[in-house]
């Protein structure tokens, strides 16, 4: 990968629904869409939620009020055990896994599988704990910052970098903690912000409906874009109606992979696609009628035209006052020495 490379998270998430099957599926997916991991949450609920959890207002709008928060997880999240077989399915497609852990026992269970990057949850910026053990586990890091504010996101890193991780290792994503978020939430400006710790680079964890957002956010700098997506947005769970489905999914990462080429190296030059354009856009110093031999050359008998491969009108004020070296036609292209 360049150094221009996006890197594209689809997130499964629990969109599974608990269903090994359906996550082994969504893997496939994933690998299908262009995407470069495909990320699960790893839990045990009893460990990561307290029987007086309520559940946040999005689950109680696409899940009931049935179950408790800790019911719903339970419902929903994959055992342990299947992480591993889940991680060799990417080994053998071909794309990679990613995991997020919400409790201290997922970390162990994760540190085994060998990723590429510890993916931090917003929920878990203030949990020192676990950002202890995150950090002494050792590899790099995605952070998420939904819910935080600057001093958050600060402290955050600080204690990582304390425990052996350098900023260098860590990648700080952008995120508004809602599902799904509206657009007045989103201040994509706020990745500018996050730039100013000091991390090996800024990104993008998306919420909004669509796909506009993301492919915004890669155009603002983002190195990192994560998306939710699901097999189907009809299914039940709290987290499908703000999920892409896999066209759309595919279409997204499309579009960023646009962005990304075209963002380019910054520099401004002559882009080789534009070259041939330049003698077809482009003027030169033309005869604005018939010029005699040794005739001065003046504003009245000259005159700027395409195409752009004689004398640059830049180079004007040399040719005014002098002579014509031979005779030239109307239009004709003026080649004195200047």
């Amino acid at each position: 990968m360049t150094d221009n490379h996006i890197i594209i998270i689809a997130e499964a998430g629990v969109n599974h629904n608990g269903n090994y099957d359906l996550a082994r599926k969504m893997v496939y997916a994933a690998k299908e869409a262009g995407a470069d991991y495909v990320k699960f949450q790893t839990a045990v609920p009893e460990l990561v939620i307290s029987t007086y959890a309520p559940k946040a207002e999005y689950q109680k709008e696409t899940t009931g009020n049935e179950q408790s928060q800790l019911e719903m997880c339970r419902a929903i999240h994959l055992p342990l055990s299947d992480y591993a077989p889940l991680k060799a399915l990417c080994d053998e497609v071909g794309i990679g896994f990613m995991s997020t852990p919400f409790d201290l026992v997922s970390i162990d269970c994760l540190a085994d599988l060998g990723m590429d990057y510890w993916k931090i949850p917003s929920g878990e910026i203030t949990n020192l704990p676990y950002l202890r053990k995150i950090a002494l586990k050792g590899g790099k890091v995605i952070l998420s910052t939904g819910m935080s504010t600057l001093s958050e996101v600060a402290a955050a890193v600080d204690v990582l970098e304390k425990s052996g991780i350098p900023r260098t290792d860590i990648i700080v994503l952008h995120c508004t903690t809602q599902y799904p978020a509206p657009y007045d939430s989103v201040n994509l400006r706020a990745m500018n912000t996050l730039a100013l710790l000091g991390c090996k680079a800024v990104g993008y964890s998306d919420h909004t409906q669509g796909i506009s957002i993301p492919v915004a956010a890669a155009a603002l700098g983002a190195k990192v874009i994560e998306k939710h997506f699901t097999l189907d947005r009809n299914l039940p769970g709290p987290d499908h109606r703000a999920s892409l489905e896999p066209e759309e999914l595919a279409e997204m990462i499309r579009s960023i992979r646009s962005v990304e080429a075209a963002l380019g190296s910054g520099d401004k030059i002559v882009a080789e696609a534009e070259r041939p354009n330049i003698a077809v856009a482009r003027k030169s110093i033309v005869a604005a009628r018939a010029i005699a031999p040794g005739e001065v050359l003046t504003e009245e008998n000259i005159t700027v035209k395409r195409p752009g491969n004689g004398i640059s009108p830049m180079l004007w004020d040399k040719v005014i006052g002098s002579s014509a070296s031979k005779a030239y036609l109307p239009d004709q292209l003026i080649d004195e020495q200047v």
